[in-house]
């Protein structure tokens, strides 16, 4: 323990290890961590509270938690605690393979929210007083002030909320983080203040988190990287979708309802999200503003470039090797890139008044324009609605994109009806896939219908969907939306009962 990253004298007393800190927490606490789309989390504390949970369980006790963060966080904190059944209710997010597995097997509880919601509904008591903050910050200063990781997400309000705060401070991260935040929180309703973000790039705030130092318990200090995800090389349907994209661009421009420069771009995270963005790199499109929640790979490459000139967010979620790069060259970033609360990154006032462009991914949608991003034949949760529903409902233009089969071809991604929804048709104005790109708005239900089969789905199922609408059509009671009730989920559990969807 060398406490060269906590420079405040009183603080430095604090630094303990990370068994020590994790003895603080105890059997029902409510915790808040750090955390969002795998950067930012704390590593080494979670991984002594697993080896806590593992000891008291095995001599009879019971240990279980809360567990909130600010979105996804890595294996050495929710799958560490998953692994020895120590959460009780996880929230807002989770992407953890084995915690999603106690979770889809009803052994671990999950509420799924809105991500920009958090922390207005944790100062507000919603979920009941908070007993403990665990933040990973990049260092303390020599007033005591802490300067954020890759990640701000709900550190601040987790901290102002907690009785009590415990500090992993991350050697590895670049010192010159220092000055890269723009830490903010919104007041809280009733007569709530209005946010004053005019532009992506606007300050309003101070770039480090604050505590008052007499409710931090404990200093644990760390030096090891994000387990972030290396994500996959564009394929064709990625490609395909990304062509789509451009092209609706370059036509809202023609017609004037876009800039040449677009507006400020959101996009979700993940390898066809990356792909999107990686195909502005060869296009016309430049100087261009994002006001976003995860700054991933491509998104850098586009700032390399010069494409972006800047970009807000929420984290950074970068692969190993780009994170390494982005060390290397952090001074050319500084006033490129700015990263916020999620309250502030993914505030519905500010995502409308930005005119954002919303681009996310789901797991399939119908029809009508209705879709799901979260669940498996409506029963199975793969991760959560993060932060898609914030910039959908609210943005200039919302965009859904997803291939237009999966499973080899035995899962349509397009159906009579979507088995979850968590973004209905009237927060949708735009469905892609590799086949095409059909716009929704202005649009009543049976014309939506019409242009989703002839333009998004697969060969191999749009005759079947073809049929199911023009019986749907002769059959239904009501016109409005034609559906066969006894038949909307058919496809679904034709896929459980045979493995296909074909019929």
């Amino acid at each position: 323990m060398t406490g060269e990253r906590v420079k405040n004298r009183e603080l430095k007393a604090k630094i303990t290890d990370a068994a020590r800190a994790a003895d603080l927490v105890k059997n029902g606490y409510k915790v808040g961590m750090s955390g969002f789309t795998g950067s930012g989390y704390p590593k080494l504390v979670p991984q002594a509270l697993a080896d806590h949970i593992r000891r008291e369980q095995g001599n009879g006790g019971k240990f279980r938690i809360v567990v909130m963060t600010g979105a996804s966080t890595g294996s050495e904190l929710d799958g560490a605690l998953a692994m020895v059944d120590g959460i009780e209710m996880r929230m807002p997010y989770n992407s953890d393979p084995v915690a999603r597995g106690k979770i889809n097997s009803g052994m671990m509880e999950y509420f799924d929210c809105h991500l920009g919601s958090v922390a207005r509904n944790v100062r507000c008591g919603f979920f009941g007083e908070l007993d403990t903050a665990i933040i990973e910050v990049a260092g303390i200063t020599e007033d005591g002030r802490f300067i954020p990781s890759t990640s701000v997400g709900n550190n601040q309000t987790f901290i102002d909320c907690a009785r009590e705060v415990i500090l992993e401070v991350n050697s590895y991260l670049p010192p010159e983080l220092e000055g890269m935040h723009d830490i903010y929180e919104p007041s809280t309703p009733p007569h709530a203040q209005p946010n004053m973000v005019l532009k992506p790039s606007d300050r309003i705030g101070i770039p480090y988190l604050t505590c008052p130092p007499d409710k931090i318990r404990a200093i644990v200090e760390t030096n090891q990287p994000d387990q972030t995800s290396v994500l996959k090389a564009a394929d064709a349907n990625s490609r395909a979708i990304s062509r789509h994209i451009l092209d609706f661009f370059r036509q809202e421009v023609k017609k004037g309802r876009l800039p040449k420069n677009l507006s400020p771009l959101q996009s979700g995270v993940g390898n066809v999200a990356n792909a999107v963005l990686y195909g502005l790199l060869d296009s016309e499109f430049e100087d261009l503003e994002v006001y976003t929640e995860v700054i991933q790979d491509a998104m850098l490459a586009l700032i390399n470039s010069g494409k972006i000139r800047f970009a807000s967010s929420a984290a950074l979620s970068l692969s190993p090797s780009t994170f390494e790069k982005f060390k290397a060259n952090i001074r050319s970033y500084r006033e490129k890139i700015l990263l916020r609360p999620q309250s502030i990154s993914n505030h519905v006032g500010i995502i409308r008044r930005l005119g954002v462009i919303a681009m996310n991914g789901c797991v399939e949608f119908d029809i009508y324009g209705n879709v799901n991003s979260t669940h498996v034949n409506g029963t199975r949760i793969i991760n959560g609605i993060g932060g898609s529903g914030d910039f959908a409902r609210n943005a200039f233009i919302s965009i859904f994109t997803t291939s237009s089969v999966a499973g080899g071809g035995d899962i349509s991604c397009v159906l009579p009806m979507v088995s979850h929804v968590d973004h209905c048709e009237h927060d949708v104005d735009v469905v892609i896939t590799e086949q095409g790109l059909a716009d929704l708005r202005g649009t009543s239900p049976k014309q939506r219908a019409v242009r989703i089969i002839d333009r998004c789905v697969h060969p191999d199922y749009r005759p079947m969907l073809k049929d199911y609408y023009a019986r749907a059509l002769r059959e239904s009671p009501g016109k409005h939306t034609p559906h066969l009730l006894e038949e909307a989920f058919s496809w679904h559990t034709r896929f459980l009962r045979t493995g296909s969807m074909k019929a």
